[in-house]
């Protein structure tokens, strides 16, 4: 699982922007529960998708993912997240001198070094630093020292293994990090390590997927390319805070969650000729639309990077480099839903969501996808 080391490539410094003030209870709405998807769509291929065309007529169109390949054009290029998501959530024990012992449920959010990880943990009240929990899962155990305890909530552990030893350790015993509106409706089970996982899944480091993979298939990737339209990867970590909920009421208040990412000088320089033949970007996910956004300048130039980016993208956002961007549907008051209303405008993404939600489409990781289309200038 990289991540920790970073400093051998080029990094495009880029701190988090944030466009003008809006009050975050303007991004809310109503959702009903049964609207929020526990299974994917089997096949993948039949999720539903909603076409959103800013200043279009119509501006909306009830479509499947199986109608992507008809709606790119030749010379276009998608970008996709190759961040592989790991076994993330950890069970344990802990016991103290005299036997006393309590339960403890971990998620690893950020990896600090080859031996030690960054998680939230339950009751972190429970944890004091130099404590050793044990975690267990099917035949294994792994154990951990508590190191530290932040003022943010994270609990920092230090394993008794190290590198491919704790990834492999980590995988045998952990669970999927399923996103709560899902945890609480139903367990986790062995059909998740399948369904949870992106077919463009590589490089090890998430604790979220990103959702919008979870639509694609190889075979639609085929008639993708068939159409003349290029695949490029990049790698973006999907971090816990995805799942943070917006406390402030401003938006200019609100402190983006930092996440590791890689854009690679081969794609970079391919995406720039695709740009300049005249080629959309169709990015995949609010997670490949933030890193590419990162490593573009305000020309639209896109550079190689390599860091940790806290972008915060909001309405009157000017993007650089995306041209169209296949997302799920996202929770009330979110950072995403912030990105999409940026993406096609605020009252347009009204409208969507309302669509969504009248017309039966499915919501969240689970759920059906939109395709958007940038609003103009």
């Amino acid at each position: 699982m990289p991540g920790y080391e970073r400093d051998s490539f080029f990094r495009w410094a880029v701190p988090g922007r944030i466009r003008g003030r809006m009050r975050v209870d303007a991004f809310d709405f109503d959702l009903p529960p049964e609207r929020i998807a526990l299974r994917p769509a089997e096949p993948r291929e039949s999720a539903r998708l909603l076409r959103v065309r800013p200043g279009h007529t119509p501006e909306l169109a009830d479509l499947t993912i199986a109608d992507l390949p008809s709606l790119l054009r030749a010379g276009d290029a998608i970008v996709v997240n190759d961040t592989k998501v790991i076994p993330a959530r950890l069970d344990g024990t802990r016991t103290r001198e005299g036997g006393s012992t309590v339960a403890i449920e971990a998620t690893l959010i950020r990896r600090l070094g080859p031996d030690s990880w960054a998680a939230f943990a339950r009751p972190a009240k429970r944890l004091a630093p130099g404590e050793t929990v044990v975690f267990a899962g099917g035949a294994g155990t792994l154990e951990a020292r508590v190191l530290a305890k932040t003022e943010s909530g994270e609990v920092h552990f230090g394993f008794a293994l190290s590198s491919a030893e704790l990834d492999a350790a980590i995988d045998a015993i952990g669970h999927m990090p399923l996103p709560p509106y899902i945890a609480a409706k139903r367990p986790e089970d062995e059909r998740d390590r399948t369904d949870y996982q992106p077919v463009f899944a590589r490089v090890e480091g998430s604790v979220a997927a990103p959702t919008a993979s979870l639509h694609f298939t190889p075979a639609l990737l085929e008639q993708i390319r068939a159409m003349g339209v290029s695949q490029h990867t990049v790698t973006l970590h999907v971090g816990a805070g995805t799942f943070l909920p917006v406390k402030a009421d401003d938006t200019a208040d609100h402190q983006m969650h930092a996440e590791w990412g890689e854009v690679g000088a081969e794609t970079a320089d391919a995406l720039n000729a695709v740009k300049a033949r005249g080629g959309r970007i169709l990015t995949v996910g609010s997670t490949a639309t933030r890193l590419i956004e990162s490593a573009a300048t305000p020309e639209g130039l896109i550079r190689p990077y390599l860091g940790e980016t806290d972008i915060f993208i909001t309405p009157g956002y000017a993007f650089r480099a995306s041209d169209l961007m296949l997302t799920n549907f996202h929770l009330p008051k979110s950072t995403l839903v912030m990105l999409v209303a940026a993406f096609v405008g605020h009252e347009t993404q009204k409208r969507t969501y309302a669509h969504a939600i009248a017309n039966g489409y499915r919501f969240y990781s689970y759920g059906d996808a939109c395709l958007l289309e940038r609003a103009p200038k």
